[in-house]
């Protein structure tokens, strides 16, 4: 299964965060991204999965077959330790369905910031958290599929910084760079976030 040699790639996705790395990942190899924005008459999938690997399976074969085209599809978002692994696949509408990610961002802090009662809340780390992706490259052709896995380690700042990325990135501090996923250059992202690990090891997949 090599559905990377053509020279489009349709992602699953309306999320022009996601559309705008996809875009630049695969712009490397010389390949052309296509999302949702360029088939609107495919129907919104329903993320109804308990996994984020369920749910990029969904998207992908709903979408696949519903094309007749291979599809590339991600789930993705954030786990935070000391709220038990939330928001996960809830990440995206956190604070609600349509929720802004200023909103989404707003509910993350709240919630840490009443788990933390009692403790030390001016403290600029509030808590140990990963960014979770799963890719699933499908072809309705053959019904082969191939999925795909990433994560990052971080920690959950308790102020936003910087302007880049979308979603939780303002908060997700790392370490290594003294920065938060927001503050670095869409290359320095992509070296290291979960979207980028997963893309490398579907690429070790498919032998590319």
């Amino acid at each position: 299964m090599n559905n990377l040699d053509s020279p489009v790639i349709i992602v699953a996705t309306k999320n022009k965060g996601k559309v705008r790395e996809f875009a630049h990942a695969f712009a490397r190899i010389g390949k052309e991204v296509k999302s949702m924005y360029d088939y609107p008459d495919v129907p919104d999938v329903v993320e109804d999965g308990t996994t984020f690997a369920e749910n990029a399976w969904k998207k992908a074969k709903t979408v696949g077959d519903t094309l007749g085209l291979p599809v590339l599809a991600d789930d993705s978002g954030l786990c935070v330790d000391l709220l038990d692994g939330a928001p996960g696949v809830y990440s995206a509408r956190y604070a609600g369905e349509g929720a802004a990610d200023a909103d989404n961002n707003e509910k993350l802090l709240s919630e840490l910031e009443s788990r933390k009662l009692g403790e030390d809340t001016e403290q600029p780390l509030l808590s140990p958290a990963r960014f979770v992706c799963s890719l699933v490259l499908y072809d309705p052709a053959t019904g082969e599929k191939l999925e795909s896995y990433g994560t990052v380690e971080g920690f959950i700042t308790s102020e936003t910084a910087g302007c880049g990325g979308f979603g939780y990135d303002p908060l997700f501090y790392l370490p290594s760079y003294e920065k938060t996923m927001a503050e670095l250059s869409m290359d320095q992202k992509q070296a290291i976030s979960h979207r980028g690990a997963a893309l490398r090891d579907l690429m070790t997949k498919l032998g590319g």
